[in-house]
């Protein structure tokens, strides 16, 4: 049930590779030519028009009619021609490649905030990203007076094998020390091609003399899922939509039954806030770990293919879990995949959603390779809810809307409007667009978690509301 996609684009006669990642528009309705106007009643006919002359065609009558190809290619002379005049007369002899990367980074972004080139570097990057797999070492870092902490070494990680500890200092890498550096700097020190060495030297407390590991670095992956049990309730929380995203669901239901020597917990609450999305794909399985059977999610673009259902299907997993009581939570920062699995665990009456409104990103991008130049980003289609709901724009309403307790130092500096309030986002003719903003401040400590803590006691009856628990109609 995996969302790829293969796709040929050409500019100019560069053929590029076939996309094959889609990151979380209705079908494009169909060009005509205008049809002729209704004859006016006598009174209000004008006078012929003494030049002889048609009148200018309006905006909308311009945009209706098909342009002529030999007007498209005389665009692209012009192109062609300020491109010339740039590298002869601009003050400063140019990078033509960059010159028209800027181009082609302009054409794209002109379309809507989600659209954009990525270059060579950018496009690693974005892969990197969404694999949610690198080579490196295997520690999860903080910066504390300029030097690195070790919060804790992954598991089954070069850096957890050679015997690196929580709390260890690094002090060098490779020779250079850290004192300086930014953790970002220090980050990309560590990570590297899987094979190759590193050597970190650290300081631990209660040891004298510096500790120095020579290690060769692996495959990491990065978790996105991270649980904890508050009494006999688990919280879930997914930071984001990698091709980890549903591997860590799974493990983490099979670590919290283990953990309960196989008792069902008594109920399961799903953070999505502040989640960005990712892979289509992967909301699509994250969605299905909790639904049996329905829609989850339709794409509607401009071709065919673009337009499709993907639903849910019974597992051993959403067995397992289809008799616990479930909560999402959900902010202003919970967008594109975040707002896929919400609106269909909302639809399907399987979980009450309790925060503040989403996003509302309701467009997929293709990742479209072109080879060693990198790639483009391109919205292909929209999608909507089980429910044939639209959020583009306009984000999701939770069940119970429950606001944060906000510090005075960040109110008025806690909320975004979302999509609505990109320029240029995608607009759906007659759909309501959101106008105000929606938090996205989650306290650090549980305790002061407002939204959590409601969450907990309405799992344990401590709290009582008519979307909880939700009720199929």
């Amino acid at each position: 049930m995996r969302l790829t996609t293969l796709r040929l684009a050409a500019i100019c006669a560069a053929v590029l590779v076939p996309a094959t990642v889609l990151i979380a528009q209705d079908q494009a309705p169909t060009t005509q030519a205008p049809a002729d106007p209704a004859p006016a009643p006598v009174e209000e006919q004008l006078e012929p028009n003494p030049s002889g002359e048609s009148p200018e065609p309006t905006a909308a009558e311009r945009a209706a009619a098909a342009r002529d190809p030999l007007e498209i290619y005389a665009d692209l002379n012009l192109f062609g021609e300020i491109f010339d005049r740039i590298r002869a007369e601009y003050v400063d002899p140019p990078d033509e490649q960059e010159l028209i990367r800027a181009a082609i980074q302009g054409m794209l972004t002109s379309l809507d905030p989600h659209s954009g080139y990525l270059p060579p570097a950018d496009y690693d990057d974005m892969r990197e990203d969404t694999s949610g797999q690198f080579g490196g070492l295997g520690v999860e870092i903080m910066m504390e007076d300029e030097l690195i902490r070790v919060v804790s070494p992954i598991d089954d990680t070069p850096a957890a094998r050679a015997g690196i500890m929580a709390n260890d200092l690094i002090y060098e890498i490779d020779g250079l020390a850290v004192q300086g550096m930014t953790q970002d700097e220090a980050v990309e020190k560590m990570r590297g091609r899987v094979g190759t060495e590193v050597t970190i030297t650290v300081l631990r407390e209660g040891v004298t003399d510096p500790i120095e590991f020579k290690l060769t670095r692996g495959i990491i992956s990065m978790r996105a899922v991270r649980w904890s049990m508050e009494d006999d309730i688990a919280v879930l929380r997914l930071s984001r939509f990698s091709e980890q995203a549903f591997v860590g669901i799974e493990r983490a239901v099979e670590s919290i039954y283990a953990e309960r020597d196989g008792l069902a917990p008594k109920g399961i609450i799903l953070d999505l806030r502040n989640n960005p999305g990712g892979l289509v794909d992967q909301s699509v399985y994250v969605a299905d770990a909790f639904l049996n059977r329905g829609a989850v999610v339709l794409t509607r673009g401009r071709s065919e293919s673009e337009s499709a259902r993907y639903d849910a299907v019974p597992d051993p997993l959403d067995a397992k879990l289809a008799d616990v009581p479930m909560v999402v939570l959900i902010n202003g920062g919970s967008a594109s995949a975040s707002e896929i699995v919400a609106g269909a665990l909302q639809d399907h009456k399987r979980a009450t959603l309790v925060g503040t409104r989403s996003f509302g990103k309701g467009s997929v991008q293709s990742i479209i390779s072109l080879g060693p130049d990198g790639a483009m980003r391109l919205t292909t289609a929209r999608y909507y809810t089980p429910d044939n709901r639209s959020i583009q724009a306009l984000g999701i309403n939770p069940d119970i809307e429950i606001r944060q307790v906000v510090p005075e130092e960040l109110q008025g500096r806690d909320e975004i409007i979302g999509e609505a309030g990109l320029e240029g986002h995608i607009t759906i003719e007659g759909q309501e667009e959101s106008t105000v903003g929606s938090s996205v401040y989650v306290p650090a400590e549980k305790a002061d978690d407002t939204q959590l803590q409601y969450a907990l006691r309405l799992i344990r009856g401590e709290e009582t509301d008519p979307a909880y628990p939700p009720k199929a109609e």
